[in-house]
């Protein structure tokens, strides 16, 4: 797993006195959600974007003229069902749900020209980057390693994503690409931090970082929801992302299902060896964990600082 930076040949230059096209020059988001809109508006206000001059359309089909209206006044160029005008961009970035978006790509091969760089906001990669191989598409899988357990456009922000990491998986090389290059450089630009790795490790990541935690979270508020007008803030803490929408999960526990299961098995020894700990008072034990806790937490705040 490495860093990558944005590099020097993906921004505009001039050559001759002519200034030079940059690689991506519009964007289609297929799916206005939470992250979607949350990494249109992010990239739309980046200094790369601008000096760009990057034209952003896009398309939700559970949107009201209401809703059209309000995302255009957020930062959308362009609404638009056209199938013509959404797949000949530069940059696809599908944004709907995981199942759907590996559906879209079928339309993609048929619509798009080869050269179009396909990416997506997925929570998870393995099945959908299989499915980009088989069909011969230019993509590179992206995570934003963000979000919150209320969902929808309205919900979403350019700052959802400053500072946060955003996961990049490409297993043909795509990354060293002008359109791939830049892709990164833009990121940067809107204040994001960029990793790479493999879709299954991808895969095997979140399903211990952020699938195991909204399961826990769950199981946790339905185990004590007989108790919870006695709780104080500490289990709010603890139980944020109970509020996670089932519509949202249901396709990444779908398509990860066998890492999400293994952690779980995992977790569940480690619950059992922690009961055996405090019913037989091993005090020390017990401080061992809290100690090794306090360090990996303190870690933790100090990476999000930086």
């Amino acid at each position: 797993m490495c860093r990558l930076m944005p590099p020097e040949a993906g921004q505009t230059s001039k050559t001759n006195g002519m200034t030079e096209q940059p690689p991506i020059r519009n964007i289609s988001f297929i799916g206005l959600g939470l992250i979607g809109m949350s990494l249109l508006r992010a990239i739309k206000l980046s200094p790369l974007s601008r000096e760009s001059k990057i034209f952003f359309q896009g398309f939700d089909p559970c949107f009201t003229d209401s809703d059209r209206t309000t995302v255009e006044a957020l930062g959308l160029d362009r609404f638009t069902a056209e199938k013509s005008l959404l797949y000949s961009a530069d940059l696809i970035i599908l944004s709907a749900p995981v199942e759907i978006n590996i559906a879209l790509l079928e339309e993609i091969k048929q619509f798009a020209p080869p050269s179009t760089l396909v990416s997506d906001v997925s929570s998870t990669k393995s099945l959908i980057a299989r499915k980009a191989r088989e069909l011969e598409l230019n993509f590179i899988g992206m995570h934003p390693m963000a979000g919150k357990e209320q969902q929808g456009y309205r919900e979403s922000h350019e700052e959802l994503l400053h500072g946060r990491r955003v996961i990049l998986c490409d297993d043909k090389g795509v990354l060293e690409e002008p359109k791939g290059r830049f892709l990164i450089a833009l990121l940067e630009s809107a204040g994001c931090t960029t990793l790479s790795m493999n879709a299954e490790e991808h895969d095997l990541v979140v399903a211990k970082t952020s699938h195991l935690p909204q399961l826990l979270s769950t199981l946790l508020m339905n185990h004590c929801g007989d108790s919870i007008s006695k709780t104080g803030p500490g289990f709010a803490t603890l139980a944020r992302l109970a509020g996670s929408p089932w519509q949202i999960w249901r396709d990444i526990i779908a398509t990860n299902s066998d890492n999400i299961a293994a952690e779980l098995d995992r977790f569940a020894v480690e619950l059992t060896a922690l009961s055996e700990e405090v019913r037989s008072l091993n005090l020390e034990q017990l401080e061992s964990r809290f100690d090794e806790a306090n360090r990996l937490y303190q870690t933790l705040k100090e990476m999000n600082r930086s």
